[in-house]
């Protein structure tokens, strides 16, 4: 991809207001845009997340009723839910650095130093504070996945008008460590989005952009 591509995909992404409900992104596209969820970066490489796809056809119609009745909720191919964790214990950081130790090679014990350091640093939180960390570091994930889904020309929108506590029930993740934070629907936009022609509004560079 050629700066200018990256400036005109990027420029061609905007909120999907309205979605073409008889269009499905092709199962080869999507798959690359699930491959930038997982490749998504966090902090110490944690991953304090899971993304939930939800294909069901009635969890998406009883997540549009908590979703203020948007239909991007419905019409989309695709909804994600990014679920952050509730916490960030010395068990997670374990279960992190025995799988970095196994791509890596190396012996678990090797990483101990670094465990420290990844324990240390989250102990300094409380719970809540913990979790605010993890929910910051999932939105990373979900500005990579709006990034990536521009790149291959599949539309997205980020919804945060919905009800974290209804999504967790319905998708079954009370007590399961991890808390609704956001979700995005990702398709193709419907010819009648009549904000779909408008130009990006953005302010200007030098008012954004400053060189210190």
């Amino acid at each position: 991809m050629t700066p200018a591509e990256l400036t005109s995909a990027l420029q061609w992404r905007y909120a999907t207001k309205v979605f073409d409900p008889s269009r499905s992104i092709p199962s080869e596209t999507w798959e690359a845009l699930v491959d930038a969820l997982v490749a998504a970066p966090s902090s110490f490489g944690l991953q304090p997340w899971k993304f939930f796809i939800v294909d069901d056809t009635a969890k998406r119609a009883q997540l549009r009723e908590v979703s203020w009745g948007q239909s991007q909720v419905t019409d989309a191919d695709k909804l994600v839910v990014f679920a952050a964790r509730t916490d960030m214990t010395p068990a997670d950081t374990e279960r992190w650095l025995t799988r970095l130790a196994s791509v890596h090679g190396q012996a678990p014990d090797e990483l101990t130093g670094l465990g420290k350091v990844i324990d240390g640093f989250c102990n300094n939180m409380t719970v809540e504070g913990r979790h605010a960390w993890n929910v910051r570091q999932t939105y990373i994930a979900l500005g990579q996945f709006m990034a990536a889904a521009a790149m291959v020309g599949v539309d997205t929108c980020p919804l945060e008008g919905l009800d974290p506590k209804s999504y967790d029930k319905i998708l079954g993740l009370e007590d399961s460590g991890y808390a609704t934070c956001v979700a995005c629907a990702a398709g193709y936009r419907s010819g009648d989005d009549k904000y779909a022609s408008r130009p990006k509004a953005r302010f200007e560079r030098d008012e954004v952009v400053e060189h210190r």
